[in-house]
């Protein structure tokens, strides 16, 4: 015996089959997209260093155009924002600098910089999310050779 039978049908509410079917779908659509959404901000990070070592590597090659070289690894990179005073002091250097201030990688750390580098001329290197050399996937390093 239905007890619905006589109930207009917009008084009728939903069966447990037909909520269980509505929970099935919305756990089978979170399965598939919560890991592709998971994975969003680990790229936007990796993204971020990228561009923040392209700027840097811009930076520097104003530096060597005004200055006929590279700051040295031991001037290291904060010789684009204040004038370094060991040797080779640069004899171009701008007043205001190469950049504003140094960007750290979207880490929290320090972006490193060797001259001569071991892919060319200067590297630029964040070391990923883990902080130290090697690594995959987010912990991978982030270099300025594969701009």
């Amino acid at each position: 015996m239905n007890i619905y039978k006589n109930t207009p049908s917009h008084l009728r509410g939903f069966t447990l089959i037909e909520v269980m079917v509505v929970i099935v779908i919305l756990g089978v659509l979170a399965a598939l997209i919560v890991p592709k959404v998971m994975s969003r901000p680990d790229e936007a990070r990796i993204a971020a260093a990228r561009q923040d070592i392209g700027s840097i590597v811009q930076a520097l090659k104003l530096y060597r155009l005004d200055n006929m070289r590279y700051p040295t690894t031991e001037q290291g990179l904060q010789a684009l924002v204040k004038k370094p005073s060991s040797a080779p002091v640069p004899p171009n250097w701008k007043g205001n600098g190469y950049l504003e201030k140094l960007p750290k990688d979207p880490w929290g750390n320090p972006y490193q910089y060797l001259q001569p580098g071991t892919h060319g001329e200067i590297d630029i290197i964040s070391l990923g999310a883990d902080g130290a050399a090697g690594g995959e996937g987010s912990d991978a390093d982030i270099g300025s050779w594969e701009l």
